[in-house]
């Protein structure tokens, strides 16, 4: 289930033909769900998004920002250097990024084989320990090298699942979501795609479409989480990668990172002291960079790489298309996501999706006024 399925459609751009993070040509993803009653209680994963067939040889030009810091998304200062992004993405939970990380370097030495190269992985995280043991330390190589195994340029999986499986949003169940949006130009078509590990904001603040969802689905139409002492509401993060075939340079992929952070406030997300809010986005639209180590032969004989860029006026379009299928990413981790209990008995209801449409009636100022 989807938020399209409820009829709820945000933005007015059309979507790819899936309608996710994979209809950018080239992008995988795979998901690890893991999930455990005995003898301990695991609600955790792993997801990978892999840019193309050839990411660990062959780095494509990438951008990051940060809506508040309380979180990690390792490799970011070497793209901040060199505008590159050298390596599958991982996202997991905050006490997993490690393992995932070390994982992915195994997986380029695979790729590459021995030599004097190095690997600076991206790996975000969210917090799932009011859910999930997080200090037991469940996920483990192999479930990393499972989700890169099955990644698939299918649409993938959302809610419950790889690293949103223990994963809260708005006070609601969250997890993974994703979507797209395409737009046609004199030079073709280029599609936007967005995937969100979404684990962050207050049910008050939550706004659909300009509608106070959260202030219509209170406490009463559906339990709020009963949040640990001194656990600040609106803790957790969010990770938002964006996708993108148009031919990007570095520079531009920061911006559009930057615009995806504005889909998060429009539904009511402020970057609450203790949610870390990271954005990565990449473009596949300008390939042949060499792969990132020295090689004499490159340096002397292929001395400059040409480059396309989408021209500056062109770029208010693709925010358009950044911020629309983030918004429908993060409502889509929330319409997919189901009712979970986990550590301690800890309980997160879903959203309930008949609550949802008629929140988004547009007469009623409270769930009693709907018919």
């Amino acid at each position: 289930m989807r938020a399209r399925d409820l009829g709820v459609a945000i933005g007015e751009h059309p979507t790819g033909p899936h309608n996710a993070i994979t209809d950018v040509a080239g992008v995988r993803v795979g998901h690890t769900t893991i999930t455990s009653d005995d003898p301990h209680t695991v609600r955790t994963g792993v997801t990978v998004v892999i840019p193309h067939e050839h990411i660990w040889t062959e780095p494509v030009f990438a951008g990051a920002h940060r809506l508040n810091g309380s979180g990690e998304l390792t490799g970011l200062e070497w793209i901040r250097e060199s505008g590159e992004l050298t390596t599958a993405i991982g996202l997991t939970n905050t006490h997993s990024v490690g393992v995932v990380r070390d994982e992915l370097v195994a997986a380029q030495v695979r790729a590459r084989g021995e030599g004097a190269y190095w690997s600076l992985p991206v790996v975000g995280e969210t917090y799932d320990g009011l859910l999930n043991d997080i200090n037991g330390f469940h996920v483990r190589p192999e479930h990393v090298r499972s989700a890169l195994d099955n990644a698939s340029g299918e649409p993938p999986a959302e809610g419950n699942v790889g690293g949103g499986t223990g994963m809260i949003c708005h006070g609601f169940k969250g997890g993974i979501g994703t979507a797209s949006r395409i737009t046609d130009t004199m030079a073709g078509r280029y599609t936007v795609g967005v995937l969100v590990q979404a684990n962050h904001g207050r049910r008050e603040r939550l706004r659909i479409n300009g509608v106070p969802v959260g202030e219509r689905i209170g406490a009463a139409e559906v339990p709020l989480p009963e949040l640990p002492a001194r656990y600040e509401p609106g803790s957790g993060s969010i990770i938002v990668i964006v996708a993108t075939d148009a031919p990007l340079l570095p520079h531009q992929c920061t911006r559009v990172a930057q615009r995806s952070a504005l889909a998060v406030s429009r539904l009511g997300g402020s970057g609450e002291q203790y949610s870390g809010d990271l954005m990565l986005a990449f473009s596949t639209g300008n390939r042949g960079i060499p792969p990132y180590a020295w090689d004499e032969n490159t340096a002397t004989s292929r001395p400059e790489i040409p480059l396309r860029m989408v021209a500056p006026q062109l770029m208010t379009r693709l925010f358009d298309l950044t911020i629309e299928a983030t918004e429908e990413a993060i409502v889509n981790a929330m319409v997919a996501a189901t009712t979970m209990t986990g550590r301690n008995g800890f309980t997160v209801h879903a959203l309930d999706h008949d609550l949802l449409r008629h929140a988004l009636s547009p007469t009623a100022r409270t769930l009693q006024e709907i018919p």
